[in-house]
């Protein structure tokens, strides 16, 4: 008897799917996301950066006490463990200039003003308008400003005079005083050059169109955020984060956050200097609302390079992404385009390694029937790739957080929990208990299509008629169907798990379990199922037939 014409396979089956694992693997792990940022990225950005108590101490070193206190009370509030550092330099710089430890530090336009130098029986951090609402010093800084050259301090002066206002009480009315204090704040903050240059065209604009129409119109909100700053900020704190302002909506945010979570502002108003913007702070905070709020205090614990990561994507963090390569990090912030372009790539390899490997299994005269193989292979791989990074993004499905900042309503009422760098969270995240689930479902597929695989190959090498193999593939019909049954109750189990409370409510983790059974039936019915019942049609008609035997 011949041994058997079946062709020797140049690797055991085993080799390709293991190669196609490793890739998978190794691409998975490549910190590289196209609309979210992972910890393992920020962590890369924000090393061998200042920390927040590090980015404080350089405002000590500035002379700017009243930033460098905002920035405390941020690093204290995030646990940052240089914090006491910080507070020992602050306390000797304010003992070293006490007299300017009211206003945040010296200033240079002041100084004439105020005399700075002298005690003015003020705690550290006073509000900028307790000494600019008393009458007498708004005379000096009327007086001092009046001689001014610039166009738009003269333009906000000539606003003292404007009667139509509407929650100011006009200057020259009894209460007028905040007004007064407001405008003058706003030409001090001009004429010492601390507004940047953008926010210095924004309120010149708006001064000589409330000349014009003898209203304060469209100018009076940004007083009011400007009011409302200036009783919560020092001078120091204040033009710091002028300075970083772009845009008068911004101001608006930064006072809206001053009313409704003072406890907080201090992180905002760290991030904004250490990412050198409050506007993109104040875009951000619009954009993902409490979630973002999350994602800027995560971002401030990874350092000043990971804050500035995170403003300049502008796109929520991914906590549940998985583990990552820290190495890569630094691969991927200089070339993020094409370390992401890579890591597609590689799931795309690893599944039709993995399916390769598989298809190794089913002897060489059903793996070689049918057109064009490699190319169903590239299809299936293209499309677990897909449904692998759908699963991986999550937000490329899903849309960002819903903004509680741009509805208006009470912003961040309850605080969340303070992220500690040093002790990483046990706590299962959502995701994670999804990621089982999916695995555990594909798991199970993998198993049934190769079950099938192994089936299919039995009733080949039997040494019986083809016509006898085709009636017993026909008769292994509900087992080449078994994935989606098992699909089915998957998915049935999965959402009352949910319902139940033991993994964590999504959709995906319980459709996962379907679609994964539609896929693994497929690749057995077309792939392999439908090519070996047509060989097996071929060879039945090429056997020379039996004569029917006549009775005589």
């Amino acid at each position: 008897m011949s041994a058997p014409s079946e062709k020797k396979r140049p690797l055991p089956w085993m080799a390709p799917a293991l190669a196609g694992v490793v890739v998978g693997v190794a691409a998975w792990l490549l910190p590289a996301s196209l609309r979210s940022v992972g910890p393992a990225l920020l962590r890369a950005a924000g090393d061998y950066t200042p920390s927040v108590s590090g980015y404080g101490e350089q405002l000590v070193d500035q002379e700017k006490s009243g930033a460098a206190a905002l920035v405390l009370q941020a690093a204290k509030s995030l646990h940052d463990p240089q914090a006491p550092a910080l507070e020992a330099a602050l306390q000797k710089l304010v003992a070293r200039q006490p007299s300017y430890a009211a206003w945040g530090g010296w200033d240079p336009f002041l100084d004439p003003i105020f005399n700075l130098k002298q005690e003015s029986g003020h705690a550290a951090d006073t509000p900028v308008m307790t000494f600019f609402l008393p009458e007498q010093a708004r005379a000096s800084l009327h007086a001092t400003l009046d001689r001014s050259g610039s166009l738009g301090v003269q333009d906000l002066l000539r606003l003292r005079e404007v009667t139509g206002t509407g929650r100011f009480v006009p200057v020259g009315r009894p209460g007028g005083q905040p007004l007064d204090a407001t405008l003058l704040l706003a030409a001090a903050l001009y004429q010492s050059g601390h507004l940047s240059d953008p926010l210095q065209r924004h309120l010149r604009d708006l001064a000589e169109i409330a000349q014009e129409r003898h209203q304060l119109g469209e100018l009076e909100p940004t007083l009011l955020d400007l009011l409302t700053l200036g009783r919560r900020f020092d001078w120091g704190q204040i033009s710091e984060l002028v300075h970083r302002t772009e845009e008068v909506t911004t101001l608006d945010e930064f006072a809206r956050l001053a009313r409704v979570v003072p406890e907080q502002l201090p992180q905002f108003y760290a991030a904004a200097l250490m990412g050198d913007s409050a506007d993109r702070v104040a875009q951000y905070l619009t954009h993902y609302g409490t979630a973002g709020a999350a994602d800027l205090r995560r971002a401030l614990v990874d350092g000043r390079g990971a804050v500035q990561l995170l403003l300049r994507r502008q796109l929520p963090v991914n906590t549940h992404s998985g583990p990552s390569l820290t190495l890569a990090g630094a691969l991927v912030l200089a070339h993020p385009g094409v370390m992401l372009t890579l890591k597609y790539l590689g799931y795309l390899l690893a599944f039709f390694l993995i399916l390769r490997g598989l298809g190794n299994i089913v002897p060489s005269r059903v793996e070689s029937d049918g057109a064009g193989p490699e190319l169903r292979l590239g299809l299936a791989a293209v499309f677990l790739a897909g449904l692998l990074i759908l699963s991986t993004e999550p937000y490329l499905l899903r849309a960002a957080p819903t903004s509680d900042f741009r509805a208006r309503l009470p912003v961040l009422l309850a605080a969340p929990p303070p992220v500690h760098p040093l002790i990483p969270s046990s706590k299962t995240t959502m995701d994670t208990s999804t990621l089982v689930s999916i695995g555990v479902f594909l798991a199970l597929q993998v198993v049934i299509y190769l079950i099938c695989l192994r089936k299919i190959g039995d009733i080949d090498d039997q040494e019986i008629p083809p016509l006898l193999k085709l009636r017993l593939m026909e008769n292994e019909e509900n087992l080449f169907d078994s994935g989606l049954y098992v699909g089915m109750i998957g998915t049935a189990a999965a959402l009352v798990l949910q319902v139940l409370g033991v993994i964590q409510p999504n959709l995906l983790a319980a459709y996962s379990s379907n679609l994964f059974g539609i896929i693994c039936v497929a690749l057995i019915k077309i792939r392999h199922v439908r090519g070996f019942k047509r060989l097996l049609i071929l060879q039945a008609q090429a056997a020379p037939s039996v004569p029917a035997t006549v009775a005589s």
